[in-house]
């Protein structure tokens, strides 16, 4: 990315250690952020941040944040601030690792519901509790990465659809709320390549296939190439006017949303 548009920000980044996440931190580092990685396990983000410190973008920490632990994003935030002096933009994209895994609701049980719950939707709620002074102070963002299914449904995952959906209209709210303070608050609905997705895959064989045919442009979104760009540019300054808005990222997949 030649353009360094988040130079001198802090950046933090849940679910960062893969995927989507890992995608939207590198870029965001690659914009000139100092990135905060916020994982379960601190060593599977031990790459990310090796990689990050081989290129020499900003200066990454990784932080412990298990997400299905009340109060630990609200730490994350805490330790980012203590750490890296600031806060300027948080991303959450952390995910249950249920969150390819059919199921009917008929055969489901409360702890999958409660597990998706704990991360798209508690954690939200935490890190935006504890984000709202900082970022207040520099005037930051926060972008929430929901999914389509949470804006067209799905019959096959519909804990993971309303758990999305619930973020969009705590984006929503949020924009009301904070657009005075000046924080600015969105949504990016991706279609990339992530562990869940190739498990999906794993498990249907010709999912691929199928899913590809339906993309205009013929193929998955790159976690880093095509997701991260349109991250960073929704927490960078060019975005100013832009709150309470959802970004759907899908190379055409979804045209109607």
């Amino acid at each position: 990315m030649a353009e360094r548009a988040l130079t001198g920000r802090v950046v933090l980044v849940t679910g960062a250690a893969s995927g989507v996440g890992r995608g939207i931190a590198l870029a965001a580092a690659a914009a000139g952020a100092s990135v905060a990685l916020a994982v379960r396990r601190p060593e599977r983000a031990d790459d990310v941040r090796a990689e990050l410190e081989h290129r020499g973008d900003g200066k990454p920490i990784v932080v412990a944040c298990d997400l299905t632990v009340p109060g630990t994003a609200a730490r994350a935030v805490d330790e980012t601030v203590s750490r890296l002096g600031r806060l300027d933009a948080v991303v959450h994209s952390a995910a249950s690792n249920r969150s390819s895994v059919p199921v009917e609701l008929e055969h489901a049980d409360l702890d999958h519901w409660d597990e998706h719950r704990a991360i798209a939707v508690d954690a939200a709620f935490e890190l935006a509790r504890a984000g709202h002074g900082p970022l207040g102070e520099t005037h930051g963002s926060m972008l929430l990465l929901t999914s389509p299914a949470g804006i067209a449904g799905s019959d096959r995952l519909p804990f993971y659809a309303m758990a999305k959906a619930a973020q969009r209209g705590f984006v929503k709210a949020l924009a009301h709320e904070w657009g005075p303070d000046g924080i600015r608050v969105n949504a990016l609905a991706p279609l990339a390549m992530s562990p869940a997705m190739q498990a999906a895959f794993e498990a249907e064989p010709t999912l691929e296939e199928t899913l590809a045919g339906s993309i205009a442009l013929g193929r998955l979104g790159d976690p880093e190439h095509d997701i991260g760009p349109a991250a960073v540019f929704l927490c960078r300054d060019d975005a100013r006017y832009v709150t309470g808005q959802t970004l759907v990222v899908s190379g055409g997949r979804f045209t109607s949303l």
